[in-house]
């Protein structure tokens, strides 16, 4: 597949590619596909997670711009859409999205399908 440019970053991002097998992200002419960075609100050197809910969807919305500039891209002024899964889908969590969205979108509104699940991979 010739036509396609994968990246991963360094630290959590080429850890998981050694443990897990897959990319951080994929480019494919002038559109940039991401993996899930939501287990996200990870820090992208050592892994870790937050416990404190603001500050791990806060980091998952920094990394998603982190890998898309990675790839090449502009960070979320590219973003039309967005699909997010959630454990606890909760008001605290709901709300925590719509505060990064105005911050790293501010003019513009993407779609987005908020989904709550029982587990993530």
């Amino acid at each position: 597949m010739s036509h396609l440019t994968y990246y991963t970053y360094q630290g959590f991002g080429s850890d998981n590619l050694k443990s897990h097998a897959y990319n951080q992200a994929v480019r494919m002419e002038n559109q940039i596909f991401i993996s899930v960075q939501a287990k996200g609100g990870h820090d992208r050197v050592t892994g870790k997670h937050s416990r404190d809910i603001d500050e791990h969807i806060n980091q998952a919305f920094e990394n998603v711009d982190f890998v898309l500039r990675d790839a090449g891209g502009k960070g979320w002024e590219q973003v039309f859409i967005v699909r997010s899964y959630h454990i606890h889908l909760t008001d605290e969590v709901q709300a925590a999205m719509v505060r990064n969205f105005k911050k790293w979108m501010p003019t513009h509104k993407a779609l987005w399908t908020c989904v709550g699940v029982t587990r993530l991979g």
